[in-house]
């Protein structure tokens, strides 16, 4: 592995320091929206998933991307962060538009990502201190000492750092979580994108992990992007809001603006409630006449 001196990789090592250091700055956070998506469909051959999609996310902000399974949230996240390119539109991040970058710096400007799986995706062979040292072991030029450094600073972060050296077999859902989110922010990203970090998790690990979200966020100057199904957990740490139904965006707005809106899909989608435009049977014939029972019978 190269050392500290060692060719250019050096001063990728420096301008890493530099751009970390300009992000937590309040200046940084004044330069407007780090991601923008424009107009953006997206259709799997034939089968449309995304319908004119337009969102902002304002650099420094916690952005909750919330709706049900299948109405494309994910997909957006693809497409966020360069792996698939958009049928109609564009997304821009950093000023870039994703679809038009070449492979080399696609890959750049993945370095400047981070992403938090929905499961954690821990390499099992790897102890905890490698699976979060891996990214700096694998971009950077700093010579092992100091990723040492880094990487328990970034385990004590999650409150980890004491487990450095159990596998992931041996790590609570919780727990392998935490580490999964250590190893997110390893390079320091300016966007983390998390994929429903709060599924599988109990109560305690929920709050642990939406408190972590929003302090790493604000601690590194970043932007976070969170997709996610639990409502409630996410009010409290994001600052905006988008709803997402059937591939567009149905509403927008502050946490306070969605536990007081009055639009039928979303106060069902709150509130946790049975009946509303989501109904509780998939579409079928009538249930008497199935099991010949009359017309006339429920």
């Amino acid at each position: 592995m190269p050392g500290w001196g060692a060719g250019p990789r050096c001063w990728d090592v420096v301008n890493w320091f530099r751009i970390a250091r300009f992000q937590s700055s309040p200046a940084y956070a004044r330069m407007g929206n780090l991601v923008e998506v424009k107009d953006v469909s997206f259709a799997y051959d034939v089968l449309p998933v995304l319908k004119g999609i337009n969102m902002v996310i304002p650099r420094g902000k916690v952005v909750s991307i919330m709706g049900l399974s299948g109405c494309g949230k994910t997909t957006l996240l693809r497409l966020i962060g360069g792996s698939l390119k958009p049928t109609q539109g564009e997304v821009r991040v950093a000023g870039r538009v994703m679809h038009e970058l070449t492979q080399e710096e696609l890959y750049e400007m993945r370095r400047k990502m981070g992403m938090l799986f929905q499961f954690g995706a821990l390499f099992t062979d790897m102890s905890t201190f490698d699976n979060v040292a891996f990214q700096m072991r694998e971009h950077t030029g700093l010579p092992e000492s100091m990723i040492r450094d880094l990487t328990l600073m970034k385990l004590h972060a999650v409150g980890l750092r004491g487990a450095q050296d159990l596998m992931p077999s041996e790590l609570s859902g919780g727990m392998a979580r935490r580490v999964a989110l250590a190893r997110t922010v390893a390079l320091d990203p300016m966007l983390i994108m998390y994929d429903e970090p709060f599924t599988g998790l109990d109560p305690i690990s929920m709050g642990v992990i939406g408190n972590l979200i929003r302090r790493l966020n604000d601690v590194l100057g970043a932007t976070s992007i969170v997709v996610t199904h639990d409502v409630q957990e996410s009010l409290k740490i994001v600052d905006y809001i988008y709803f997402m139904s059937d591939g567009v965006v149905v509403t927008e707005g502050t946490p306070e603006d969605i536990r007081r809106s009055e639009a039928p899909f979303v106060h069902q989608f709150v509130w946790g409630e049975i009946d509303g435009p989501m109904p509780f049977h998939y579409p079928g014939s009538n249930l008497a006449g199935e099991l010949g029972l009359g017309s006339g019978r429920a």
